[in-house]
């Protein structure tokens, strides 16, 4: 399979900070942004893998560095860091941007796993990612690092998962 190149599947989504979209300090709720993450990932995902379906894997991290607030627009960039076989670390990042001062800086960080699904809803290998960038090439380096962490963590949450009680708490 030819790989692509991680320009490929990039994905750029600004918007305006909406009053609705405010927690009680002002600022951007976390819930806004992570569905906002998760929707630029998926389509970084899909463009990659030019597949029908793509689903979560895992969220690997979101790293929240600095408030978003009304008077800022939120861009999220996303584009495929690394692939396994069928699975792809898509990286993200939040630029918020001053719409007053033009000031822009990285609000937050994110690493979301999605896996390509073929139409019998299994997983299908997607083409290897072509790192270009100084940035690409960093994160396409670093990224066997937090495989083996996402392996060993989801792992521990196999095992949690099996003493967790499903039993309804008022029965």
């Amino acid at each position: 399979m030819e790989p692509k190149k991680a320009k490929e599947s990039r994905i750029v989504n600004t918007d305006q900070v909406l009053s609705c979209d405010l927690n009680n300090y002002n600022t951007l709720f976390g819930g806004v942004l992570m569905k906002k993450l998760d929707g630029a990932a998926t389509l970084s995902a899909r463009r990659h893998s030019r597949v029908k379906e793509c689903v979560t894997a895992s969220t690997d991290s979101i790293d929240f560095l600095y408030p978003i607030e009304q008077t800022d627009s939120v861009c999220i960039e996303s584009f495929v860091s690394y692939t396994g076989k069928s699975s792809m670390e898509i990286f993200c990042k939040v630029i918020a941007e001053d719409m007053l001062t033009g000031k822009r800086r990285i609000a937050a960080t994110a690493f979301l796993t999605f896996v390509a699904l073929g139409e019998d809803k299994r997983p299908v290998e997607v083409p290897p990612v072509l790192p270009e960038t100084e940035e690409e090439k960093f994160l396409y380096d670093t990224a066997k690092d937090r495989a083996e962490i996402r392996k060993l963590r989801r792992t521990k949450s196999k095992e949690l998962a099996s003493y967790i009680t499903v039993e309804k708490p008022w029965e």
